[in-house]
């Protein structure tokens, strides 16, 4: 298992095409990954569950891997979020 602490960098933040996007990304990868930020923790790969999070550029969120490919959903994941 992966956690690492990420800054959202998207100009809008996570709004309804951006967490769309990152729901593509994570379902790419066959392990466990979780954004949580203070007491909620939710399925990246779930679009509904991402959606409730209202994320805005700046936020520091901490994302979790956890599986077979753990290191490469992370990178990913990381690279979508800070790099758009």
């Amino acid at each position: 298992m992966i956690k690492k602490p990420i800054t959202i960098n998207l100009s809008t933040g996570l709004e309804a095409r951006p967490v769309a996007q990152l729901v593509q990304v994570a379902s790419q990868f066959n392990s466990e990954i979780y954004v949580e930020i203070g007491k909620k923790r939710v399925n990246a790969k779930s679009i509904m569950g991402m959606m409730t999070l209202g994320l805005d550029s700046g936020e520091e969120i901490t994302l979790s891997t956890n599986g077979e490919d753990e290191e490469a959903a992370m990178n990913s994941i990381e690279q979508y979020l800070s790099n758009q």
